[in-house]
């Protein structure tokens, strides 16, 4: 079928994006789940490859051959059961309940239905389902809604509702792990960078300024930081969710999202403090104000957003 013949004022309203929106967060609930553990599965790994090299312990790090034979032994018995390890992807194995193996039936997993037919609970040994599978999907599912009131029932909303999905699995895995993968982050940037270059975004010289300017900021708050006080204030991935951020959405809204960011993150910092709700190290993660900061100007607008700050 022609793009020309297409009706797209049916087929992105913002009913149908909106229950594409309820699909697309039942897969990011599995993204934000099993990506972190799909990675740590994988470091692992490769953490016993390099300890099992004998050699190359000794070498580097001056570990007594003697020694080294002993954790090589050691170590490769926890590499062969990682490698036993049954397989973990994104789409296998089947979604299961975790405190009874309880294998999903298709109606089980029906976006936010399915939640609300089971009445939160497992069907077999009905522990409780956390309120935040149906609460990912539903919000997926608004935000695509509002993108097509945003943005028009156009072909380009895709490329925003893709953008929005990305921003909300990397917000949730981030708050969970303080981990942002780069199998999301680097495919965001370069998604960025490419609809800029086909003129379906912004002009390509405000994406890639943006780009630079994103992770150039936060890069250099870093070592500054550490140059100060010797620690480490947040993670690379970070930078290079600014970066995309930038990509998208242009140099000029780098500012108003970290301000944003900052703000609001102090806020609830405070917050959890006060509420002894803060993890281990006392810190909260960042990315999740980055990519809420995003989501605001997107959804804002640039104007409106200058004009919030009184540079319009």
């Amino acid at each position: 079928m022609p793009l020309a013949s297409i009706d797209w004022s049916v087929w992105l309203s913002p009913w149908l994006l909106g229950v594409l929106g309820l699909c697309i967060g039942s897969f990011l609930n599995v993204v934000i789940h099993r990506l972190p553990l799909m990675l740590e599965r994988q470091w692992l790994h490769e953490s016993a490859a390099q300890l099992t090299d004998a050699a190359a312990m000794a070498r580097v790090a001056g570990v007594p051959s003697a020694d080294a034979e002993k954790l090589a032994k050691a170590v490769d018995a926890y590499g062969t059961r990682i490698e036993e390890l049954p397989p973990l992807g994104i789409s296998k194995p089947r979604s299961r309940c975790p405190h009874c193996g309880h294998q999903l039936r298709w109606h089980e997993n029906l976006p936010l239905v399915g939640w609300l037919r089971l009445g939160g609970k497992c069907a077999a040994c009905k522990a409780p389902i956390s309120k935040r599978y149906p609460l990912v999907e539903l919000s997926t599912g608004l935000a695509f809604a509002a993108l097509s009131w945003r943005f028009g029932a156009q072909p380009t909303t895709l490329l925003w509702c893709g953008f929005v999905a990305a921003l909300i699995a990397l917000a949730m895995i981030d708050w969970d792990t303080t981990l942002l993968p780069d199998a999301i982050n680097q495919p965001l940037l370069w998604a960025g960078l490419i609809a800029a270059l086909l003129g379906w975004t912004i002009p390509l010289d405000k994406a890639l300024i943006g780009a630079l300017a994103g992770y150039l900021s936060l890069w250099s708050i870093y070592w500054l930081f550490k140059l100060a006080t010797g620690k480490e204030g947040m993670g690379f991935g970070d930078f290079k969710l600014l970066a995309a951020l930038g990509a998208w959405l242009g140099w000029q809204m780098i500012l108003p999202i970290v301000l944003g960011a900052s703000a609001i993150g102090a806020i609830v910092g405070i917050i959890m403090k006060m509420t002894a709700g803060l993890r281990e190290g006392r810190y909260v993660p960042f990315g999740p104000f980055l990519a809420g900061g995003g989501l605001v100007v997107l959804f804002a607008g640039q104007q409106t957003v200058l004009g919030w700050l009184g540079w319009a």
